[in-house]
């Protein structure tokens, strides 16, 4: 990557980066997980090829860990040049008025196309009134818009952390975690997954994600935590694919987003030390930016929020009109995705209202 020179008062580039990466590995995600053939619950009813599952298996357990990570550091950095009341007021900007909004206004897509292969009202659906019809399909369709939800208020749980600790005495012991201590924190991290996690709706796994969160803002926003991992880089990343691949073929066949296996002792293993082998290798190679680079960080969360309807318009298109080789499909969804996300970014972004509700920017004054 063609890098700008930096010093420690520009912005972290390697941070924008894993940011919008991971994004990216989220859509590559969810092309495959529309089709899987694990038992994970999908708006398209139609099994794929068994061994792409593989991808699954090897990006679930950590990829949506690392963006909270990534957020709880990302709101040190503007908590130093911000107030809290000033944070609280852009997270409700930027994350909670979005992911209300999107329920709405994009969520009734998924549940729309879910309901054209599992019938949800038991031959019924004629004689339900459309505005029922319509929140029932925009409560099975909030998607990937949980991410805001619980990103929101792991923000108003440090806000609460902050007034507390008024010296910040917290962050600054967080400082002082050497190598040693971020291998021993992989037993609390352990924990964290065992705690908090709603019923029924398991996505909602709130303790292993606020303490991702906090552990974000505590420790990794110490320069010095982060070049300690990028100075290691080289085996964290070769210990975190070998463990990856191991994990894949270890729990290949189950239900990975099952509370039993994230739970599991492995699972947590392998999704720490990934986050530990991901920022260090990000810091050590790719903490500069380029022009495409650029382009994806300024618009990740509007690709974010927008991706999965236009995935399942596409994937039922596809699935429904079409009768293609599965291996087919999968490459024509991904295209089709790659294509017509930007576009329909820009059409939003250009749409003064909807700009607000689904991206949260506000028109310039």
């Amino acid at each position: 990557m063609e890098t700008k020179m930096e010093n420690s008062n520009t912005r972290k580039h390697y941070i924008d980066n894993i940011r919008w990466v991971t994004v990216a590995l989220v859509v590559l995600y969810h092309v495959v997980y529309l089709f899987n053939s694990k038992g994970v619950i999908s708006n398209i009813s139609v099994t794929g090829i068994p061994q792409m599952d593989g991808i699954l298996y090897f990006i679930y357990p950590w990829f949506m860990c690392l963006l909270f990570v990534i957020g709880g550091m990302s709101a040190r950095y503007s908590l130093e040049k911000r107030s809290n009341k000033a944070f609280a007021d852009e997270r409700v900007k930027r994350l909670l008025i979005p992911s209300l909004a999107g329920i709405f206004i994009l969520g009734w897509i998924s549940g729309w196309v879910t309901n054209r292969y599992t019938d949800m009202f038991g031959g019924n659906g004629d004689v339900i009134p459309g505005f029922i019809k319509y929140f029932i399909f925009c409560l099975m369709g909030i998607g990937p818009l949980w991410f805001a939800h619980e990103l929101f208020l792991a923000s108003m749980i440090l806000l609460l952390l902050r007034c507390i600790d008024k010296n910040d005495r917290q962050w600054e012991l967080g400082g002082k975690v050497n190598m040693a201590v971020l291998f021993l924190l992989v037993i609390a991290v352990w924990g964290s997954s065992s705690i908090l996690n709603t019923p029924l709706i398991e996505v909602y796994r709130n303790g292993i994600y606020i303490f991702m969160f906090l552990l974000g803002y505590y420790v990794f926003s110490h320069e010095k935590v982060t070049d300690a991992l990028a100075e290691h880089h080289i085996w964290l990343t070769i210990l975190a694919v070998g463990t990856g691949i191991g994990y894949t073929i270890y729990f290949y066949g189950e239900n990975y987003a099952s509370q039993s296996c994230l739970k599991h002792p492995f699972t947590n293993f392998y999704a720490w030390i990934m986050i530990l082998a991901v920022l260090g290798l990000f810091k050590a190679h790719f903490n500069g930016t380029n022009a495409f680079a650029e382009y994806m960080t300024k618009r990740n969360f509007g690709f974010y929020v927008l991706h999965y309807p236009l995935l399942v318009i596409i994937a039922y298109v596809i699935t429904s009109y079409m009768q293609l080789p599965m291996l087919l499909n999968y490459l024509l969804i991904l295209t089709g995705e790659v294509i017509l996300l930007p576009v329909l970014y820009e059409i939003v972004s250009r749409v003064p209202l909807l700009r607000f509700l689904l991206l949260g920017i506000k028109e310039k004054k």
